[in-house]
């Protein structure tokens, strides 16, 4: 039995340290590994009493973050460094995803091949919730113009769901390994009607949901301690879920509050999360960060960020929690 769960069990329940995560989207096996770890008890056993909010349409992460609504936050390194670069000292805690699930999928019919030379002229979907700056990267990095005419794309400004490719209106929208490719599938498209362009396979892949927290928050030593023990418990959730993506998907459902989840969907979510979580043990890897930084520069005269940032992540949270 660990020294947290005996200091708990000396205290009574009321010694927990509380703790509240902010999510980048809605209740849903993206999420799996902290369901997973607050279901299992990995929170309880590390003395936390751990509030998951979740994320949606309206709810931007960082400003939450921000505003002292959430002490931990799930964003992506986009988002985080642009936010970052405008002035809101957000760092990276922790990177639980090794891998991005962001792709474009393009109806065959369009005859789109090749990327560097197939998306002119055309109309491609992307969310506007911090999910657009690795698309815009990657559309700069291929030299194309957002601003549409025949030499370059027309930009979509994607709603939450797959309507734009069912109804043609676009020859390409965003969508996740994880989650909208199933829902273009489950519309009645089969894959062999469909082009993907994966991010990891362009070469312009942006790191994903890691955890971020506000710099003064580092500073104080309690919730230092705080950050360890949420972080040595995530991951255990973390990678439980991984091992058991069906178990973790049945407790995204419990959690599930707006009853607007399947189980169907989320297990095959959770299985394709498993892909994207394996090979991280939670620590930043320095050569995905650079990787990410390099691509979010590389954007011609509108770059994501102006500079390379400093300070933008810390391995002094996951050193204390994995060792």
């Amino acid at each position: 039995m660990s020294a947290s769960v005996l200091a708990l069990m000396a205290g009574g329940a009321s010694a927990a340290d509380d703790l509240t995560l902010q999510l980048k989207w809605v209740t849903q096996a993206q999420f799996g590994g902290y369901y997973v770890a607050k279901d299992k008890g990995f929170y309880d056993e590390e003395g936390l009493n751990v509030t998951i909010k979740a994320g949606g349409p309206d709810i931007a992460p960082v400003q939450v973050l921000a505003g002292g609504g959430a002490d931990v936050t799930v964003e992506w390194m986009p988002a985080a460094l642009a936010a970052r670069e405008k002035g809101l000292p957000i760092v990276n805690i922790a990177q639980p995803f090794k891998k991005s699930g962001m792709m474009l999928t393009c109806l065959k019919e369009t005859g789109i091949v090749d990327p560097k030379t197939d998306f002119k002229g055309k109309t491609l979907g992307v969310w506007f919730s911090g999910n657009e700056y690795p698309f815009l990267s990657w559309m700069n990095h291929l030299g194309l113009s957002t601003n549409g005419g025949a030499d370059g794309v027309t930009v979509l400004k994607q709603g939450f769901n797959v309507d734009p490719l069912l109804q043609k209106q676009a020859a390409c929208i965003s969508t996740m390994t994880y989650n909208e490719y199933g829902q273009v599938i489950d519309a009645g498209l089969k894959p062999e009607d469909l082009v993907t362009f994966k991010y990891e396979d362009q070469g312009v892949a942006t790191l994903e949901d890691g955890l971020y927290v506000l710099q003064e928050k580092l500073a104080d030593p309690a919730m230092q301690d705080k950050l360890v023990r949420f972080v040595r418990a995530s991951m255990k959730g973390w990678k439980y879920a991984e091992e058991h993506p069906d178990e973790a998907a049945e407790i995204v459902l419990e959690n599930d509050e707006t009853g607007a989840q399947t189980l169907e969907h989320q297990t095959r979510m959770a299985s394709e999360i498993a892909k994207l979580t394996a090979g991280s043990n939670g620590a930043l890897d320095e050569a995905d960060y650079k990787r990410t930084v390099d691509t979010l520069l590389s954007g011609g005269s509108d770059p994501v960020i102006s500079k390379a940032p400093e300070g933008a992540w810390t391995h002094d949270i996951t050193d204390k929690a994995l060792n």
